[in-house]
């Protein structure tokens, strides 16, 4: 029998485009009819805040590598030229059916639904300009600033992501000369702008960029206006940080997010109807070439959309809203250590509630028996309770640990707040490891009892941000076993550069050893597999690129291993293929909530194994971030976890499936009853929520009557 080449090409996916691919999927739960109207315009919003993060750090990156002669070719085989020239046409594509589902779909539906969005406001009644014209004067006029170029003020620093309108003007007191002008959309104020209705029944808004433009000449009262159309353009956002050479790391990404806003432009999203050289200039002075230039038929920047979705009034074009179960174990509202004594406790969200997570912080800052508390924040809420908790526990005397994770991109500014207003409060904080990201989700409460010393630990897949635990989809373990809590005290050891533990229990870290533990479970698969035993992976992720892992998973399809991968987002593995993957299915399931937990389930020969996770099986992940996975040993919590799986798994409405050409295509029903994994989890927490039965309060888990039927 030839020996297969797992590593060939032509058996991996480019990373950008798979990326692509999942924004293409988003874009089709935009363009479902059965989808409520106000969600699709919710998804549409989402591709385009997804297309502006992978213009500013993966086309960024592309061009990076260009421009430093960068010639090694990804695990598909292409340079990242070829990868730049393929993203190019993919984007400018789905920026078009961005704005054809904008334009031939929502436009109308949303006016037959009684909301009307101005497109023009050339398109304003008198009244309706009367009142557009006196809220520009009273709010707006006095929050803008014109900027003119001339040969004694240079061409303005364009802040990245902005809304701006670029004109020409002519100075009226004679001459031909045309010079270029520009004034920001402030952000500020509302960018959507309710406005009378000629239609009862109606509601009507305008965008605020509109409103700017059709009063654009009070802001140049001695010009003459040419040209007048709104801009926007992306910069390189990505930035690195020598960190041994950093010696005060806060000041060192302070500085670094500045010149975020001064970076490359590698994208410039346009009116279509923008004169030419009003766009010359730009192209000029922003150093683009043609490929690089987005013309926009509506809108710029359609995540504009998600303040639509907010506006009142359109409940019955929703989906209906939902309201975390309470979390069975603690219902009867006693004290948080005494139910983890009890045994382990396993959290799902967002059906069920995260303020358990919460109330362990909290109550652990009020014990006068906790004698410290230690947790990993990577991305926190606005007002996070969370930090109001350490706080609290510092100024009670408690020794609080806290590592925040200042390169958490994106987050990095408001990372940098929390730090510093847990430091005022008596924290010790720490920043992680040099040269890793600190991903794991990770909090150790240690607690004086009349026995001794107990540890009590938090693990979960999501971060400690009590917002978009009601938005993503994680799950979390809280326990006091003894192993666990040795582990969670070696973790800690280590992110404050104490030591690195020679043995540790149970729980398995990246970039230490977490691939390998990945390597060896796959591999056990395998054997079972060629000995005929039973054998089976089922695993959740959002993302599978690591070429490792996609090796070894190819290697036990050929052992005859069934694998199934619900993968979110990126997936460099391909289906189908004959002598490596026949074995391997693969799906993507984008929903109403964020599918964001990993969970890991491993046949063993019928003595089931299951692990949940921060990491996703990507490079970054194994290689380069401190991670965490953890067991769950429990024969009732691992059931419930699989129940998970096992729904996702028969989801088919939701679910895209893999095809081997390297498509996604929803699942073709056959005219079997519809099953959407999400609605079912939410129908069983607001069961939970209504019914307060005794066997519902005492049951340990989330789980149902009966599973559903694989």
């Amino acid at each position: 029998m030839a020996t297969v080449n797992f590593r060939n090409p032509e058996y991996y996916t480019n990373r950008e485009l798979s990326w692509l691919m999942f924004d293409e999927r988003i874009l089709g739960e935009a363009k479902d009819a059965k989808v409520p109207l106000f969600e699709r315009l919710k998804f549409l919003s989402i591709t385009a805040s997804n297309l502006d993060e992978f213009f500013m750090v993966r086309v960024a990156s592309l061009k990076d590598m260009i421009n430093a002669g960068y010639t090694k070719k990804d695990i598909a085989g292409m340079t990242a030229k070829e990868q730049l020239s393929a993203v190019t046409k993919v984007t400018h594509e789905l920026v078009r059916e961005q704005y054809n589902v904008y334009n031939k779909q929502f436009l109308s539906e949303l006016k037959k639904h009684g909301l009307r969005i101005v497109a023009r406001h050339e398109d304003l009644s008198e009244a309706q300009g009367m009142f557009v014209d006196r809220f520009f004067m009273e709010n707006v006029y006095p929050v803008l600033t014109p900027m003119a170029v001339d040969s004694s003020r240079p061409f303005p620093l364009i802040r990245n992501k902005t809304l701006n309108l670029g004109a020409l003007v002519r100075r009226k007191s004679g001459g031909d000369a045309l010079e270029f002008a520009t004034v920001q959309v402030p952000g500020v104020l509302s960018r959507v702008i309710e406005i009378p209705s000629e239609e009862e029944d109606q509601k009507t808004i305008i965008f605020l960029e509109e409103i700017i433009e059709r009063n654009i000449d009070k802001l140049f009262l001695n010009y003459d206006i040419v040209a007048v159309s709104p801009f926007r353009i992306m910069r390189n956002a990505d930035f690195s940080i020598d960190e041994d050479e950093a010696e005060d790391l806060l000041k060192e990404i302070e500085k670094q997010l500045k010149k975020r806003q001064r970076g490359e432009a590698i994208r410039l999203e346009i009116e279509d109807k923008m004169d030419k050289e009003l766009l010359e200039v730009l192209q000029r002075e922003l150093h683009l070439g043609e490929e690089e230039i987005y013309r926009i038929k509506g809108p710029l920047d359609l995540t504009v959309l998600m303040k639509v979705y907010g506006l009142g009034g359109f409940e019955a074009l929703k989906e209906p809203s939902h309201e975390p179960a309470p979390v069975p174990e603690f219902s009867d509202g006693e004290d948080v250590f005494t139910v983890i004594r009890r045994g382990d406790v396993f959290l799902h969200h967002p059906y069920q509630s995260f303020l358990p997570v919460v109330n362990f912080i909290r109550q652990a800052a009020v014990d006068p028996e906790v004698l410290a508390i230690k947790q990993t924040l990577y991305r926190v809420s606005g007002n996070s309770p969370i930090i109001a908790a350490l706080e609290q526990a510092a100024e009670n005397g408690k020794q609080v640990t806290v590592l925040v994770e200042l390169k958490a991109r994106f987050d990095e500014e408001h990372n940098i707040i929390w730090a510093r207003r847990l430091e005022q409060a008596g924290c010790h904080v720490i920043y992680g490891l040099v040269g890793l990201k600190t991903h794991c989700k990770i909090t150790l409460v240690v607690r004086r009892e009349e026995d001794g010393i107990r540890r009590y630990v938090h693990l979960g897949t999501g971060n400690y941000n009590d917002s978009t635990a009601k938005l993503y989809s994680d799950v979390g373990l809280m326990t006091c076993a003894e192993k666990i809590g040795e582990d969670a005290t070696a973790v800690f050891n280590m992110l404050s550069g104490y030591s690195e533990p020679r043995n540790w229990n149970c729980l398995a870290m990246a970039p230490l050893w977490l691939k390998k533990r990945f390597l060896q479970l796959i591999s056990r698969e395998s054997e079972h597999a060629k000995q005929g035993l039973p054998a089976q992976i089922i695993a959740k992720m959002n993302s599978l690129c690591d070429p490792d892992i996609i090796e070894a998973l190819y290697e036990a399809s050929v052992s005859g291993v069934k694998i199934d991968l619900i993968v979110r987002g990126i997936c460099c593995l391909k289906v189908g293929i004959p002598g490596v993957s026949e074995h391997i299915s693969v799906r993507s399931i984008v929903g109403n909530f964020l599918e964001h937990a990993r969970i890991f389930y491993f046949a063993n020969d019928g003595q089931a194994e299951v692990y949940c996770a921060s990491a996703d099986w990507m490079p970054r992940n194994l290689d380069r971030r401190v991670e965490l996975m953890f067991p769950l040993d429990d024969p009732e919590i691992r059931s419930a976890a699989i129940h998970i799986l096992e729904s996702q798994l028969k989801d088919n409405t939701k679910a895209h499936i893999l095809q081997p050409k390297g498509t996604y295509e929803k699942v073709n029903r056959r005219g079997a009853e519809s099953f959407t994994a999400q609605r079912y989890f939410v129908e069983l927490s607001d069961k939970a929520a209504k019914d307060a039965s005794p066997e519902l309060t005492q049951s340990r888990v989330f789980l149902p009557e009966q599973a559903p039927q694989m």
